[in-house]
């Protein structure tokens, strides 16, 4: 294997002599197309150089390689065919006869080794001694058959040093031809290249002059670029054309280059499209160009122009003119121009564009100001109205005035929502008439189409005059000229039409109108839409409020009514109140507020609501209903917090209530109340003064744990309880302490009035101008039964009494003038007496109310209460209460804390109970037998 390396250094090379500083940085700037056409003939130069050494390296070491097997093979053969060397190899040492010889022909011939070996291969002979006697390293077949062989091979040490070899291996035969041994001769590579080296220095020196004179003539040419390029990189001049070719051909601006010899060397596109050049004027003399007189004096004079404006045909020209030198010098000017005929037609539509934009901006503050259909409507028509139109209308459709989803099927009848301009001029359909337009009309096509329409002459819209002819014709007589119409369409719904009109002294409407009245249309509608889903979603929650409070009064005795409700502007809230009768003629007064507001609250006060009317079914003390609606508002309160119910309603925050409950007793005349959270009642005197009866203040429902305080307040007849939620009294105005003070003002003085003109009074002087909550107002005038219609007598515990009993009832009703209800009130109070004596404890009651309704009360010790169930034939007893519930249209049971009273109602009409006529013979004899008649109770 041949191996050959080198590498040549070539002299370091300085810049010449004297060359200014700034030149020989130019050069080297590589940024400049000179630097980098510079730096790319080196690269050449420097390649080639490198290419023509290493060639010529190569080929030198192969020659001397050559020439280095040729003298091995003439030094091989030489010693192998020598005389007595095939002799001396059948000697009995041919080393000793050898070696001499073999060290003599190596240092005559100049080759590394000689060696002698027999036909096994092993050495006789070698430089060194100690190799003698070793296995010969290299390839000895071919030459025991008499070939000669050539080989590069590695072996062992030599004068020369390590490294492969390039040897010959020759046979030596006797004379009878046998190989009787094999000489090898050879020289290493190391001493091969030895005969290459020598000529180095020439090709360095070669390679080093091309490259000076490369460098030289690339200097040079690099120096003439540099002038010619000033110095620009290749990017640079790219753009430089780029810029050139865009001011040519791209710009709208006309370019001039004249030279200081008069003569025109540059007309870019625009220039000659304005002064209307052809295409060979490049050279020649301005004068002869044959422009107007005033642009061929301005393009020759020496002066500089600036934005002087000469008439050039039908057009007007901008010129600026400035020197191509301006610092000095022989040179020409350049010029500049701009045809302002078209700049003023693009500054008229910027102004127009800048108007609109403008109109736009105060069309989106103006419109949605609030959230109602029919004012968004009005505050689209005001605004269009004030820059855009002479008369602008608006028409919605029915649904969408009244908060219902529009459809399809109500686009033939468009109700007249707003009207903008001055229409006294111009006879329009007037506010909130039903208009029906016919297939053809611009209105009807913009909504079936979904797009604007115009049109831009009246006269000349025949579907627009087929609606209504008359009104048309005195219309186009007053002066209307152009129409646009547009769908107000939101979430791809339409909710109408808006019509913008002009008049004879203004302009006609154009396709840019068009597409501004839609961009307004659609801003609109938006609002529009809004206002429409507030609407509904506000009327629902009012309507589910309302359908949960009281829809009319209940018959009682006790007390006269009447309330006010008023819902919040934003939302609903939980207010509520009630009015309850109870047995015995008392009545139970009921305000609530649950905080919060939505469609959650108003749901929630109605389940509170129901709750209060079931409490107060079992007529218990009013501390204790305020406990058990604590009790329940927890357990609702841990409901929405628990999964997903915490995010399944509207609003934040329901997570409490306020309640008063009030029982007023008109045979004592004393309302007892407590308050859990709610503002204080106020009671005005038969007199007109206005006092608080002073109920303590109790913890809010929802926080549990938490007593309620009672208290009795004597309330005579004819005084007024006035109950209300925070709304009427408090307000982010002012605090609550104000607005109790406004509600005493307001209240004194109205002791005679009714409670209608009170609740009127009321909210006339505190109503706020924007409630942002629920209003409850509740006024009730007491009413007192007179001591002559109650009768009440305590009943001894022995059931020989009973029919004293009957019979007291039967004076006290002829003294009532109610002989016709004797019967049914003496079975009914004959049966209670005998219970309550049979089955209760002492001290036993009976008291008779008449007023609305005649009520029998019996009372005694026990907490036991009666049930009422269909005796078997063969039951002795049971059969008493399906007789008192069959002639009572109501009864019940109330605890008392001393024990039970159980109450009957007999409505009266005409002084005649209005219980059923009395049950036949036969299904009384069924219910009862005939020996239960004998019983004290009957």
């Amino acid at each position: 294997m041949e191996v050959f390396s080198g590498r040549s250094r070539g002299p370091e090379r300085h810049p010449p002599a004297g060359r200014p500083s700034e030149r020989h940085a130019s050069l080297r700037d590589l940024h400049s197309a000179a630097g980098q056409v510079f730096l790319l003939q080196v690269v050449i130069v420097v390649l080639l150089v490198v290419v023509a050494v290493v060639a010529m390296v190569i080929q030198t070491a192969r020659d001397a390689l050559q020439r280095g097997r040729r003298e091995s093979v003439v030094a091989a053969q030489s010693f192998a065919s020598a005389p007595g060397t095939a002799a001396a190899l059948r000697s009995p040492d041919p080393t000793a006869v050898l070696q001499p010889r073999a060290e003599a022909a190596r240092k005559r011939t100049g080759v590394d080794f000689v060696i002698v070996m027999n036909t096994k291969g092993i050495r006789y002979t070698y430089p060194y001694p100690r190799e003698i006697g070793k296995k010969f390293v290299g390839t000895i077949a071919p030459a025991l058959k008499g070939r000669t062989v050539v080989e590069q091979a590695g072996g062992p040490p030599l004068p020369a040093g390590r490294g492969t070899d390039v040897q010959a291996v020759v046979p030596v035969t006797d004379s009878r031809g046998k190989v009787v041994g094999l000489v090898s001769a050879g020289i290493t590579v190391k001493n091969v290249a030895g005969l290459w080296l020598p000529q180095l220095p020439i090709i360095l020196g070669s390679g080093a002059a091309a490259l000076v004179l490369a460098m030289t003539g690339t200097t040079l040419v690099s120096r003439r670029l540099r002038r010619q390029t000033h110095g620009l990189a290749p990017v640079e001049l790219a753009q430089l054309y780029e810029h050139h070719d865009a001011v040519l051909h791209a710009v709208r601006e006309g370019v001039l280059i004249i030279g200081a010899d008069g003569r025109l060397l540059l007309a870019n596109d625009e220039a000659a499209r304005l002064l209307g050049l052809s295409g060979d004027v490049r050279g020649r003399p301005v004068r002869e160009l044959g422009l107007p007189e005033p642009v061929m004096n301005l393009l020759t004079s020496p002066e500089a122009v600036t934005d002087e404006v000469l008439p050039a045909g039908n057009r007007l020209l901008s010129v600026n003119k400035r020197p191509t030198y301006p610092k000095g010098g022989h040179g020409g000017s350049v010029v500049t121009l701009r045809d302002t005929t078209e700049l003023v037609a693009v500054s008229g539509r910027a102004e127009v564009a800048r108007e609109r934009l403008k109109l736009l901006y105060e069309a989106g503050v103006a419109i949605g100001t609030t959230l109602d259909v029919a004012r968004t409507a009005q505050e689209l028509a005001d605004v269009a109205a004030q820059q855009f139109a002479d008369l602008v209308t608006v028409d919605l459709l029915d649904a969408v005035l009244r908060g219902w989803e529009p459809t399809a099927e109500g686009w033939r009848h468009l109700r007249r929502a707003a009207i903008g301009g001055d229409p006294r001029t111009v006879p329009v359909y007037p506010l909130g008439e039903v208009i029906t337009f016919s297939a053809s009309t611009p209105q009807m096509r913009t909504l079936q189409e979904g797009r604007g329409m115009l049109e831009a002459d009246l006269r000349r819209a025949r579907g627009w005059r087929e609606q209504d002819p008359e009104r048309a014709r005195k219309a186009l007589e007053g002066g209307l000229r152009s129409l646009v119409t547009v769908p107000l369409r939101a979430r791809n719904v339409a909710l109408g039409v808006a019509n913008f009109y002009r008049t004879a002294g203004s302009p006609a409407f154009e396709p840019d109108d068009l597409a501004f009245a839609e961009e307004l249309a659609v801003r609109a509608a938006v609002a529009i839409d809004n206002a429409r889903r507030f609407t509904r979603e506000h009327a629902m929650a009012v309507t589910l409020q309302r359908s949960l409070l009281p829809r009319g009064q209940p018959e009682q005795d006790a007390l006269e009514v009447a309330w006010r409700y008023l819902p919040a502007e934003a939302g609903v809230g939980g207010d509520w109140f009630d009015v309850i009768p109870l047995p015995g003629a008392r009545v139970a007064l009921v305000m609530g507020d649950v905080v919060g507001h939505g469609l959650h609250a108003a749901a929630t006060m109605g389940r509170l609501r129901t709750a209060v009317h079931n409490f107060s079914t079992l007529d218990l003390p009013v501390d204790e209903v305020l406990g058990n609606l604590d009790d329940l508002v927890v357990r609702m309160d841990n409901e929405e917090n628990t999964g997903e119910a915490a995010d399944a309603h509207e609003g934040e925050g329901v997570t409490g209530a306020t309640c008063l409950y009030a029982v007023y007793d008109p045979v004592s005349g004393v309302c007892t109340m407590a308050r859990a959270g709610h503002p204080e009642p106020v009671v005005v005197r038969p007199d007109g003064t206005v006092v608080c009866p002073g109920v303590p203040a109790s913890a809010p429902l929802g926080l549990g744990g938490y007593p309620f305080e009672t208290a009795e307040v004597p309330l005579p007849e004819g005084s007024q309880l006035v109950l209300y939620t925070d709304g009427l009294v408090e307000d982010r105005a002012h605090d609550i302490d104000v607005g109790m003070e406004r509600l005493r003002r307001a209240l004194d003085g109205f002791g005679g009035r009714d409670p209608k003109e009170t609740c009127q009074a009321v909210i006339d002087a505190l109503e706020p101008s924007h409630s942002s909550d629920d209003i409850a107002l509740l006024v009730a005038r007491t009413r007192v039964i007179p001591p002559s219609r109650v009768a009440e007598w305590d009943v001894p515990s022995d059931p020989a009494v009973v029919p004293s009993v009957r019979a007291r009832c039967r004076e006290t009703l002829r003294e009532w003038g109610l002989e016709e209800t004797g019967f049914a009130t003496e079975l009914i109070l004959s049966e209670l007496v005998t219970n309550a004596i049979r089955y209760g404890s002492p001290p036993v009651g009976v008291r008779l109310l008449h007023g609305r309704c005649l009520i029998c009360e019996v009372s005694d010790g026990s907490g036991t209460s009666p049930r009422l169930r269909r005796a078997a034939t063969t039951d002795e007893g049971g059969r008493g209460l399906f007789l008192v519930a069959h002639y009572a249209q109501r009864w019940g049971t109330r605890y008392t804390p001393r024990g039970k009273v159980i109450w009957t109602e007999q409505t009266l009409h005409d002084g005649a109970s209005g219980a059923p006529g009395l049950a036949p013979v036969d299904f009384l004899l069924d219910q009862f037998d005939l020996d239960q008649f004998d019983e004290p109770g009957l």
